[in-house]
């Protein structure tokens, strides 16, 4: 634990003339806000504001930054207000301080809702200020340290998983590596504990086995040493996520990794770097399509390095990255590192953001977060907002240029269509078709670093469904779903009202607009506001005509139904469909909404069990269908609203033993002795029992297996899930859909 006196003489190491009165009223003032406070752990409160105060001073910020590290919670948790401490500590510091504080102040039916709010808030003030998000860094970065200190699994499941989500790729968009990497490392050991464990215990094995960094390193000294070269050499082993990662994504175990340590070259110049990669690949034989040039086409981070991987002195294969002393300082500390005190200078905060405003887009943090702001701009729910925000964090990036030279940023995998929505939206609309360094391409092909890309369009051209998959931006894929949803809403009309008069012909009654306004209100559904929203609803297959039908008339709501069940039995005693495609079932069964004798199955596609949302179809012939209100199949009648039954278990469903539900389950175990007849009597033993069981993939540490049960319902699903994921050799389970 950090304390006060220790954390004036950190600041002060990097910067003699910094402000200490500031820190230490920003200090005295948290201490009085917090008062008797306590941590999850039982600490004062004041632990965690100085906690993240000196890792802001770890990072060598500026005073402003220090002094909002020790505030940064006072909004949020104390009585204290914005202008408060703006008569205190100056606009500045107010300003830092309420772009870190959450809409505690909102209340949010939804969790999810209001997480994604929250990092609308934060986004929206970091693309502002770039040290709301170091010091939100640094909070969720102390957060993390001690988050083993909550009790409640479920909780700090969801803070890590916020964490790799969202603030580790943030971390690592502005360059902040080692701050990214501890919190990859910290999320991964709560989310998949036996897969760090495994790999945190293999690295301890592997370091004593051998003393390789230090023999590489000192021979690499002495090669630099020969070619009269000055640098600092050093080895730096990857962190436990990084290689978790390269295992997944390559299918490779432990023993089979050749690049668990990175050799890093630091010199003074430029060109010294190109002459290390020359003496290098002198030396040491070169690994074709390993070697990256970050140097002259610098990351969106403002990473600069070069990349080679080499068979060096011992035959190992090993990554090296060649740099000079200003960029190691940026791929250390990333932005953060255009905040470090300057002796002799200060810091001048105006200065420093106009300076990095105006820096090339292929290497400025500053224009990838407006980008990105811009970017989401038009997306008016939270969770799409969230959800987009994610996919934008994790992407990779190409450059492309227009036929005029200008660089267009895009992310890995883009193709001419990206290109031309990255321009301006309207440009993606008229496109049909694409010339790439002077030749035709199909619209899918994906572009590559350096590409020259010139669209061709047409005054006639409009997006369709068909390019959503064409597209693999943010950006583009926004702008296609705008177009269309407004082209679709004038065929959904158009629809709503088609189904409305059919069904009202076929049934005998009738309805004018004037009536159905008066039904507005009273809808089961939402952003009914209109006429035209009650015809575009049921276009939609949210809004059925049997529910307009009870609102006008009432009288005929029953008989209605009766004879659409009534229909569908007769068609079924006529035919004799075997016992094994069709199961008669009645309410003791538990469901409800269904006349007693009609034939009922439950759809394979989405398995639905007693205790899930669930929605019936009348099946031509077969019965009615019984399928997850969520299930994708769902949407082949979403034109079909006649055949559509709302039905639901009964509160005893799960109780009986009068039928067993089929799920089906995928798990990852790992490859120890014993571990299937483990899983398989755990089932057994809750009562479940296995129809079919089979192997998916199998990796040198574990395998996937994909097992079909009888279960009584979620209830009972729940608790099995619950009982398999405490086992010693279960690594991952969950409900899967379908079987192939």
């Amino acid at each position: 634990m950090i304390r006060q006196y220790e954390l004036i003489e950190k600041v002060r190491a990097y910067n003699p003339k910094a402000d200490v009165g500031l820190i230490n009223r920003a200090y005295v003032y948290s201490m009085k806000a917090h008062g008797n406070q306590k941590r999850a752990s039982g600490q004062p409160y004041l632990v965690h504001p100085l906690a993240v105060a000196g890792i802001l001073a770890d990072l060598q910020l500026d005073d402003a930054s220090i002094a909002v590290g020790l505030l940064h919670d006072t909004l949020e948790d104390t009585l204290s207000t914005y202008d408060e401490i703006k008569g205190l500590f100056g606009v500045e510091v107010a300003e830092l301080t309420e772009g870190v504080t959450k809409l505690s102040k909102i209340s949010f039916e939804d969790k999810a809702v209001e997480q994604a709010e929250n990092f609308r808030k934060l986004l929206l003030a970091m693309s502002k200020d770039i040290r709301v998000l170091l010091i939100k860094l640094a909070d969720r970065l102390h957060n993390m340290r001690t988050l083993g200190a909550f009790s409640n699994e479920s909780k700090k499941r969801r803070i890590a998983r916020e964490t790799l989500d969202i603030y580790a790729p943030l971390a690592d968009r502005i360059g902040l590596h080692v701050i990214k990497a501890e919190l990859e490392d910290l999320s991964f050991n709560i989310l998949e504990p036996d897969e760090y464990e495994m790999i945190t215990r293999r690295m301890v094995e592997w370091r004593e086995q051998d003393d390789l960094v230090n023999r590489v390193t000192a021979v690499l000294r002495d090669e630099l040493k020969l070619a009269k070269l000055k640098a600092e050499v050093s080895g730096r082993e990857k962190a436990v996520y990084s290689i978790y990662q390269k295992m997944v994504r390559k299918s490779l175990a432990f023993d089979q990794l050749t690049d668990i340590v990175a050799y890093r070259i630091v010199v003074d110049t430029k060109r010294e770097c190109y002459e290390v990669l020359g003496m290098m690949h002198d030396r040491f034989k070169a690994i074709p399509g390993r070697f990256k040039d970050y140097i002259s086409a610098p990351k969106p981070n403002g990473y600069q390095s070069l990349h080679t991987s080499v068979v060096g002195p011992f035959g190992n294969r090993m990554e090296v990255q060649i740099r000079t002393r200003d960029m190691h300082e940026i791929a250390e500390n990333g932005v953060a590192a255009h905040w470090l005190y300057k002796p002799g200078k200060g810091t001048d905060v105006k200065a420093m953001e106009a300076q990095q405003a105006t820096k090339d887009s292929r290497s400025s943090p500053y224009r990838w977060l407006k980008s990105l702001v811009e970017q989401l701009q038009g997306v008016d729910d939270p969770s799409e907002f969230y959800e987009n925000a994610k996919l934008e964090l994790f992407s990779d990036n190409v450059f492309a240029f227009t036929p005029a030279g200008d660089v267009i940023q895009l992310p890995r995998g883009a193709t001419p269509l990206d290109f031309a929505y990255a321009v301006h939206s309207n440009l993606g609309h008229k496109t049909v078709s694409a010339k790439v360094n002077g030749s035709v391409v199909p619209l899918r092909r994906q572009l590559e670093n350096g590409d020259m890309v010139e669209i061709v369009t047409s005054p006639h051209q409009q997006p369709n469904p068909g390019w959503r998959e064409l597209v693999v931006s943010n950006r583009a894929r926004a702008a296609i779903n705008r177009f269309l949803r407004q082209q679709e809403t004038v065929e959904q009309v158009r629809i709503g009202r088609e189904i409305l008069e059919k069904a009202s012909r076929r049934d005998g009654w009738s309805w004018t607009e004037k009536e159905l306004n008066k039904t507005l209100g009273k809808l089961p559904v939402q952003q009914v506001d209109k006429v035209d929203d009650i015809f575009a609803a049921l276009g939609q297959g949210r809004l059925f005509p049997r529910q307009i039908m009870e609102l006008l008339y009432p009288e005929l709501a029953i008989p209605a139904a009766q004879k659409a069940a009534e229909k569908a039995t007769e068609r079924l005693m006529k035919r004799k469909a075997s016992a094994d495609e069709i199961k008669v079932i009645d309410d003791a069964v538990g469901l409800e909404g269904i006349t007693p004798g009609m034939a009922v199955h439950f759809a394979k596609c989405c398995s639905p069990l007693p205790g899930e949302d669930i929605v019936g179809i009348i099946a031509t012939g077969k019965g009615i269908n019984i399928h997850m209100r969520t299930c994708r199949n769902l949407e082949q009648f979403a034109d079909q609203p006649d055949r559509w039954l709302p039905v639901r278990w009964s509160k005893d469903a799960e109780h009986g033993d009068l039928r067993q539900f089929v799920c089906r389950l995928r798990f990852h175990v790992k490859n120890d002795p014993g571990a299937l007849a483990t899983v398989t009597s755990t089932i057994a033993n809750a009562d479940a029992n296995i129809i079919e069981i089979a192997t998916e993939h199998r990796t040198a540490d574990s395998t996937a297996i994909r097992c079909e049960i009888e279960i009584k319902g979620k209830e009972h699903l729940n608790k099995l899930i619950q009982h398999l994921s405490g086992l010693k050799v279960m690594m991952r389970v969950e409900k899967i859909y379908g079987w192939s």
